[in-house]
């Protein structure tokens, strides 16, 4: 193959330079990789509003749901790295390539910031005879097999979740049985039904029968008071645990983005996260802000992919 000239190559390269200084100059595509309607496209669609305003260019939303989060996840890392093609991270991409559901791991992603936090909350009947997390794990450890959880599928965050909390206490994970549902929403209804015993999940997902007084949440598993209910003990003031895992949402790209086009993405994402609109949306919604710049978020991802791969295979959930 004949070698290009040097002015062709340097004609390319101050292109480029003249394009990434310029960015954006065109609409920007944010990928939601879950589908319409669900808490991460509510967060997904108000953080790209805000892009647009801080960009200047228009930022559309399109869902790719499917395959667990696969799809969405593997569009965002597979585009163009041009900045023109982001997305939102959810805490399934440090769990699938453990279930062999894919390849990707947070390291295929350009990370842009954290911008969502939603610790485990442990929920139980307003009526339970169990009034504090301690009781509830000393009805477990008597009587192994008993008491039933649910929340999401086998393997979901939630699952996840209480295994790891179950194992740092000593507790046989399989000591709980594990009731899959299609949503928390679900497992709820089931718990004030009376199927299960617990259910972890987030508080935001729990908040209509917690304020309905028909359930009752015995801790966070967080090092942070709740923002919607402070009075509920964390993990520590509640057990002594330091176990903390919940659900989290985050934005990323494409690996290789120009220097320049990442920069002004990390500029535009913290930006954003800090306005008044986005701390009065996510209060209103309940849901927790939680910010780490781009380096504190990449290595948030790692600590998430190592501790879900150590319980994800002590209780069997890899492959």
């Amino acid at each position: 193959m004949a070698r290009l000239p040097l002015v062709v190559l340097l004609f390319v390269g101050l292109c480029s330079l003249a394009s990434a200084a310029d960015y954006p100059v065109r609409p920007i595509t944010f990928i939601v990789p879950w589908g319409a309607g669900g808490g991460t496209d509510a967060v997904g669609r108000i953080m790209a509003s805000l892009l647009e305003r801080e960009l200047g260019r228009p930022v559309n939303v399109v869902n790719r749901a499917g395959g667990n989060g696969v799809v969405g996840h593997t569009a965002i890392a597979t585009a163009r790295p041009d900045g023109y093609t982001i997305g939102i991270l959810t805490v399934e991409i440090a769990m699938m390539h453990h279930q062999k559901l894919t390849t990707l791991t947070p390291a295929s992603f350009t990370p842009l910031g954290l911008i969502n936090l939603d610790p485990t909350a442990i929920q139980v009947r307003a009526d339970s005879p169990y009034r504090a997390l301690g009781d509830l794990l000393a009805a477990v450890r008597a009587q192994p097999g008993k008491l039933k959880a649910s929340g999401t599928g086998q393997g979901g965050i939630w699952h996840v979740s209480l295994c790891g909390l179950l194992r740092e206490q000593g507790i046989r994970p399989d000591a709980v049985i594990w009731v899959p549902s299609a949503s928390n929403a679900a497992g709820l209804l089931d718990l004030v039904a009376g199927g299960v015993d617990l259910v972890p999940g987030s508080h935001p997902e729990g908040r209509s029968l917690i304020d309905a007084g028909k359930v009752r949440s015995l801790a966070i598993l967080d090092d942070q008071p709740s923002t919607l209910y402070p009075q509920v003990p964390t993990g520590a003031q509640a057990i002594s645990t330091k176990w903390a895992m919940g659900a989290w949402r985050g934005l990323g790209a494409p690996k290789n983005l120009p220097k320049a086009i990442e920069a002004r993405l990390r500029a535009a994402v913290e930006k954003a996260y800090q306005s008044k609109d986005y701390a009065d949306f996510m209060h209103q919604r309940g849901f927790g802000r939680r910010w780490a710049g781009p380096e504190e978020f990449a290595a948030f991802m790692a600590k998430e992919d190592e501790q879900m791969g150590v319980v994800l295979k002590s209780v069997g959930l890899a492959k």
